[in-house]
């Protein structure tokens, strides 16, 4: 619920010309102004930028038409983490762009879906791939679909093919889904979920569209 929060007041930060150390910045005092005890990881990951996962931020100017990445967490006492990406689009995104994240949307519901006591850690990794795959989109997802999330921010169930891990009721961890565009943009939609006795919970609870910003 907190990382929620901050998410909610993510648009007011995203303003063309501003830098992408500039929005983290005032991410970082969001983290912590909403409960966390203090900040793990920001990543604001701007145009090309959203294209690299593992991008934190620099000094680029937001633009519009920028698609923004921001992926964000900390701990909330007793050492707790929190962990949640949604997708910014400064203004409103091109065709091509809201198509290609309707189809990230689907595989991402798709992975949460398959979630419940039995089924394997990598039949819930394939679940998201299959969706990317049947829309031409399966090399545009570079990294593994989850991991257990607690008293670290990564640890296990991994969610990723090759792990036969049957899930139990009580496991927590992301479902992470991205596409990626090596010089143009990327997005991800990412929750943390719980495996219930019979299905999943999310924890997460921000909308998964595409979130326009007015620019």
């Amino acid at each position: 619920a907190a990382i929620d929060r901050v998410h909610a007041r993510v648009p007011e930060f995203l303003v063309p010309g501003r830098t992408e150390a500039d929005v983290a910045a005032d991410i970082a005092e969001a983290i912590v102004a909403e409960g966390h005890s203090e900040v793990a990881f920001i990543i604001v990951g701007s145009g090309p930028h959203g294209a690299d996962p593992h991008h934190e931020c620099s000094q680029r100017e937001l633009a519009a038409g920028d698609i923004v990445v921001v992926d964000i967490g900390g701990p909330v006492e007793p050492g707790y983490h929190s962990d949640s990406t949604r997708t910014y689009s400064l203004g409103e995104p091109e065709p091509k762009v809201a198509q290609r994240y309707s189809v990230l949307q689907r595989a991402q519901r798709a992975a949460f879906d398959s979630v419940r006591p039995g089924v394997t850690a990598q039949q819930v990794d394939a679940a998201a791939r299959d969706v990317l795959a049947e829309a031409g989109l399966a090399e545009y997802f570079v990294h593994r679909t989850g991991h257990g999330i607690g008293l670290s921010v990564h640890e296990e169930p991994y969610i990723v093919a090759g792990n036969d891990l049957a899930l139990a009721a009580g496991m927590a961890f992301s479902i992470e889904p991205g596409i990626y565009f090596p010089g143009e943009w990327g997005a991800r939609i990412e929750d943390i979920v719980i495996v219930t006795a019979d299905g999943a919970e999310s924890l997460s609870n921000r909308p998964h569209e595409l979130a326009v910003v007015e620019v």
